[in-house]
């Protein structure tokens, strides 16, 4: 029997399997030593870091400036709640002053042999091991969010507006498919679309002169501090501003007219602390929502970075109808649980989720 729900979800931190993290780093010459003696005091510490089961540190064989670790988690959140931490940006800062390049890559486990695993795996462990592979047309989507200075908001949101959108194409195998970018007050969220290798569509876009020449631009109306012309710093500051997406879900059947669907997005304030538990609910609205056939969302993607939670929703018919299906909350039930997970105003406004202004949409053309 076809396995409906993991047709259906492209991308899921919820799942419960476990997470198989690659960091592939090629070093400057001569930093071999530094690197090496860097890596031996991350590892004690982060050995102590929930879920973290292991960690390899692996140096070529045929060239000694390429380095691979490789760390095993128990499960994509906890993963998360550490490497989006200000903690883990100052751990890993001395290993970023000695690379070259550094490429992550994060895999779920579907399944294991070997030695290790021929006893009889427990119930729990075969409860993490996926039944089916999810489906998916190769898309990775990424977000990066940050906050501008108040009083600055139509500034930044006209300089947002106007850059002229890069190439497409970034290679023989990877493309930047969509660029959305929303606001609410002071926060900026951008949201990118890519079909193959995300970091080397990311490298492409901030190489472009048009784009550079923006984020120059916003630097003055930043709240947080950054010097592109400086390597470290820019490389913080993304890793900081970087906005992971922890789930996705699409519906299969059939495609509606493109003029048909709108994009939009919500903001959820978290409770200081709940970010990943409202992440999780959420998710857990958009599988419910996906098994009703006819619905108005078309897809879901929810991005979760500590406490910063955005739903990003292609949504068939009328931007401003239904808007409660729209964020996936229908019935007081739901609405009181998502209430409970919210931080409110002060005053006596209840906690609620805000839309969020939409300042640009970018498509790729389509291949010719």
């Amino acid at each position: 029997m076809t396995n409906t729900l993991a047709e259906r979800v492209s991308q899921s931190a919820f799942d419960g399997s476990m997470l198989r993290v690659v960091l592939l780093m090629d070093l400057h010459e001569g930093t071999q030593q530094r690197f090496f003696e860097a890596y031996e005091k991350l590892r004690h510490d982060i050995a102590s870091v929930p879920g973290h089961l292991g960690d390899q540190l692996c140096q070529s064989f045929e060239n000694p400036s390429q380095w691979l670790i490789t760390s095993e988690w128990e499960s994509a959140p906890q993963y998360l709640a550490w490497v989006n931490s200000e903690e883990h940006a100052e751990q890993v800062r001395p290993l970023g002053a000695c690379a070259r390049a550094m490429k992550p890559l994060k895999f779920t486990v579907l399944r294991e042999t070997g030695k290790r695993y021929d006893a009889p795996a427990s119930p729990a462990v075969r409860a993490r091991l996926q039944p089916a592979p999810r489906l998916g047309a190769g898309i990775v989507r990424h977000g990066l969010t940050f906050t501008v200075k108040p009083g600055s908001e139509s500034a930044v949101a006209e300089i947002l507006s106007s850059y002229a959108s890069p190439a497409a194409r970034v290679d023989d195998h990877t493309r930047l498919c969509r660029t959305t970018l929303f606001m609410h007050g002071n926060r900026v969220v951008r949201t990118v679309e890519v079909q193959g290798d995300l970091m080397a569509a990311l490298r492409h876009v901030s190489e472009q002169p048009e784009v550079r020449a923006v984020e120059e631009a916003i630097n003055p109306y930043l709240e947080q501090d950054r010097d592109l012309a400086d390597p470290e710093s820019a490389r913080m500051f993304f890793m900081r501003a970087g906005l992971p997406a922890v789930h996705h879900i699409a519906a299969r059947d059939g495609e509606p007219d493109a003029a048909e669907v709108h994009r939009r997005a919500v903001f959820y304030p978290a409770k200081p602390g709940y970010g990943p538990a409202l992440a999780r609910f959420l998710s857990q609205q958009d599988e419910s929502a996906a098994r009703r056939p006819g619905g108005p969302v078309r897809s879901s993607s929810i991005f979760q970075r500590d406490d910063v939670v955005v739903r990003l929703l292609d949504v068939c018919g009328p931007a401003d109808a239904r808007p409660d299906a729209a964020v996936g909350i229908e019935g007081p039930r739901k609405a009181a649980v998502l209430a409970r997970l919210l931080a409110g105003p002060a005053g006596p406004a209840p906690a609620a989720p805000h839309p969020m202004k939409l300042i640009t949409d970018r498509h790729a053309p389509a291949r010719s």
